[in-house]
């Protein structure tokens, strides 16, 4: 029977296909832990809006960070998972959800590569950054801006301040897990002039290499091919060490 025609009611929505592996796909935009006899290698995607903890409207593509953060975990528990390959097209949204995952994939034991497609805004970049080695697509973009708030905000001097100790929590978090200095990256971050009605800076490809936030400029083969690497010297660095007790 045509899979197609099972996933598809008259009316076009997409149903229960029975097929745990189709579903997934269909609910995350991504498979499962990977089987034994397949990849030694978990690629998660961050794609859309990072949602935080309220619920965006459905027409909104979104990356629901209480499934991505159970994901890492069991990717870093799981042995036959050698390595962890995350691929961004993001938009941003929610500053502590975006920190969360980003601190989730800078603290895993195992070897992780970030590849940044199309873009990767706003709190994408310490998500970007959070691997043991960055790529970006020659035509990709990132977009650096101070950090806002939606909904109503009271003009008080704490809430400035909580902003600004948010926004410093971002800066530390960038410049301590890429090679962007904190003077460039706050430069980019308030230059005026390159984003319409607002302030930042978008950096294109190779110039977010040039200013050190992203390691180097490369596609799937390139960051591919260096996590394999890393892999191959995480497992000598394990059979030298042996065995934990």
């Amino acid at each position: 029977m045509n899979l197609e025609a099972e996933q598809n009611e008259p009316n076009g929505d997409v149903k229960n296909t029975g097929n745990p592996v189709v579903d997934t796909i269909q609910q995350l935009g991504q498979t499962s832990t990977p089987a034994p006899a397949e990849s030694n290698i978990f690629c998660m995607t961050i794609i859309g809006q990072v949602e935080g903890h309220l619920v965006l409207p459905p027409q909104n593509k979104t990356t629901k960070y209480e499934h991505v953060i159970p994901q890492l975990i069991a990717a870093e528990q799981n042995q036959k998972i050698e390595g962890v390959f995350i691929v961004l097209n993001t938009v941003g949204g929610d500053v502590e959800a975006g920190l969360a995952i980003a601190e989730m994939i800078s603290s895993l034991s195992k070897p992780a590569v970030t590849l940044v497609l199309g873009g990767g805004h706003s709190i994408g970049v310490p998500i970007a950054v959070a691997g043991d080695k960055s790529f970006i697509a020659e035509t990709a973009t990132m977009t650096i801006h101070p950090i806002r708030l939606n909904g109503l905000v009271i003009g008080v001097p704490q809430t400035f301040e909580y902003l600004d100790k948010m926004q410093e929590r971002i800066i530390r978090f960038v410049t301590s897990h890429s090679n962007v200095s904190e003077h460039t990256f706050k430069e980019l971050m308030f230059k005026t002039g390159d984003l319409t009605r607002d302030i930042g800076t978008t950096v294109i490809g190779a110039d977010a290499v040039k200013h050190g936030l992203i390691d180097a400029v490369g596609g799937l083969g390139e960051a591919l091919r260096e996590l394999n690497q890393r892999i191959e010297i995480y497992k000598q660095r394990k059979t030298t060490e042996g065995p934990q007790q």
